[in-house]
């Protein structure tokens, strides 16, 4: 049950002017993944957001560490590819544990367990669960925290008309005897840490608990071993966890996955390079892959 409403407010400026800075953005990729193939100028985008060359030109950077021009290369089919190209080699040399792939400057060290296939079919049965909704890069997250770490982080999806109430009910429905309380404050330290690089510590990682059954833990558990920058295909994380027939469950345990951003489902592509599907919307799949290509190009 809901023990509070959901709040008016995010209970803390963490990083507004970012979140603020989202809209733009949004807007931003959306017309560049309409207008791709033709290679807009910085001019045409501009004026299609309202504002002057540079300011859209200053805005841009600012956030992703790309011009426009770069980021609409960094989202093309070509490119796409390109991240797919020895994606198998990716996940078999990438360390077991966690995100710490070698010779990768920024990632989001996390540690995680996960709850018995109990735990899991009681569906969060005497599971208390804070949530909060902060401001991110990529528009307003909703984390959502248990005692033991991080259970979910979803983003609401403006692209599909979401509000607040649609993007809770969409996560609360998956562990439904769970006990839902809002508090902000509880979730507020881990969102500053989950959306600031210059915050990503391997000493101090973030915790989370993996709540599904045993097959989507071990997808799931695939997905942290994916370095930044890179990208993989369904049937490369098939292969990875010993079922190489089983890519269209590895598909469906991908969509699942509650823990957005964190759990990088993003980084998963169809075999051809498309970006396929994203539970948060396609805007904000490539909003994230261009992120991470300026956090890089920073690096």
């Amino acid at each position: 049950m809901l023990q509070s409403n959901i709040p008016t407010q995010t209970a803390a400026p963490l990083g507004a002017d970012r979140a603020q800075d989202y809209e733009l953005i949004r807007r931003a990729i959306a017309f560049l993944s309409e207008t791709w193939t033709e290679q807009p100028p910085l001019e045409r985008l501009a004026q299609h957001l309202g504002l002057s060359p540079a300011h859209c030109q200053k805005l841009f950077k600012r956030w992703c560490g790309l011009s426009p021009k770069e980021f609409v290369q960094a989202i093309t089919v070509d490119h796409a590819r390109n991240l797919l190209g020895g994606s198998a080699s990716v996940l078999e040399t990438a360390h077991e544990v966690g995100l710490s792939g070698a010779g990768r400057l920024h990632d989001l060290f996390v540690s995680h367990e996960a709850m018995t296939p109990g735990d899991y079919k009681r569906r969060g049965d005497g599971l208390e669960m804070a949530y909060g909704f902060h401001p991110s890069p990529f528009g307003e997250a909703l984390l959502m925290a248990t005692e033991r770490g991080i259970a979910g982080l979803a983003f609401v999806n403006e692209d599909a008309g979401q509000t607040r109430a649609e993007a809770l009910a969409d996560m609360t429905q998956r562990w439904p005897r769970a006990t839902f309380a809002e508090r902000p404050d509880v979730t507020a330290r881990e969102a500053r840490t989950i959306f600031d690089p210059a915050k990503w510590r391997r000493e101090q990682p973030v915790r989370l608990v993996m709540i599904g059954t045993d097959f989507d833990i071990r997808v799931w558990e695939t997905l942290l071993k994916i370095p930044m920058g890179r990208a993989v295909s369904y049937t490369d994380i098939a292969r990875h966890i010993g079922q190489p027939s089983a890519s269209r469950a590895v598909g469906s345990s991908v969509g699942r996955n509650p823990i957005s951003f964190v759990v990088p489902c993003h980084r998963v592509l169809r075999g051809d390079g498309s970006l396929g599907g994203y539970h948060w919307g396609l805007t904000r799949k490539r909003a994230l892959i261009g992120w991470e290509t300026g956090q890089m190009a920073r690096g």
